[in-house]
């Protein structure tokens, strides 16, 4: 039989172990972090140094399905229930470019999902305000949040369409989900001189990724970015299977 001694080293033992092995996966995660950035966001021509920084620093697996972390550093979507992705993060990063965000901005973003587009912005702005109609997706994401330490981002479970009216205007609105038409609620909470990033389309079908510029008079100007396919913006809130 083991005396005390024995026992408590091979405590001490599995401790450290444990620590050793989440440590070296961390650092796994850093490196993939890394060359993805390199490779795909930068190497693909996104230069605001802001956003580069906080595609290095916010860690995606932390936001995909346990299944899926493996995938966390390709670029390429990934499911995470109820019918709805986590984006691209090339495309990420182009969407968050586009706002040409700034340190004192308020950020509107419809469609939360698993929360990261949320947290690359946070890094960035002063606050977030997030609409996500699934509950059960709003809900993790918001235990991400905390999680994370992002207290500057704010979420609401609704029908994104509609915005979040209390807090407008805002210096950009982001949608990360694809709506047939730009939802005039959102052109009238983004602020003049303020920048909104959507996908326009069919659901289902390659959508146009717009940016929309709302000029100091209240005018309206409206460029085609690229080619893109997102889930469809859904409207109404209802009782979602996964």
């Amino acid at each position: 039989m083991m005396n005390k001694r024995a026992v408590y080293i091979l405590i001490l033992l599995f401790i450290i172990s444990l620590f050793y092995t989440s440590s070296a996966t961390e650092l796994d995660f850093k490196r993939l972090r890394e060359k993805l950035v390199t490779k795909y966001i930068i190497g693909q021509g996104i230069k605001n140094r802001d956003v580069v920084n906080s595609m290095l620093t916010v860690p995606r697996e932390v936001f995909v399905p346990n299944k899926y972390r493996s995938q966390a550093y390709e670029d390429k979507p990934l499911p995470i229930g109820y019918g709805q992705t986590i984006s691209q993060p090339y495309i990420v990063a182009l969407m968050t470019e586009l706002l040409e965000p700034k340190k004192e901005d308020k950020v509107l973003e419809i469609g939360t999902g698993s929360g990261f587009q949320a947290a690359i912005l946070a890094q960035i702005v002063k606050e977030v305000y997030t609409v996500e109609i699934i509950e059960p997706l709003a809900v993790q994401a918001e235990e991400r949040f905390k999680k994370l330490g992002y207290n500057n981002i704010h979420l609401k479970i609704g029908d994104g369409y509609f915005g979040w009216e209390k807090y407008a205007p805002y210096d950009s609105i982001i949608v990360t989900a694809a709506a047939e038409h730009i939802p005039p609620p959102l052109l009238k909470q983004l602020k003049r001189g303020g920048r909104m990033c959507i996908p326009v389309g069919i659901p289902y079908f390659t959508q146009i990724l717009k940016l929309v510029h709302k000029r100091e008079n209240g005018s309206i100007v409206v460029k085609d970015i690229i080619p893109v396919l997102f889930v469809p913006l859904l409207r109404n809130r209802l009782n979602y299977e996964n």
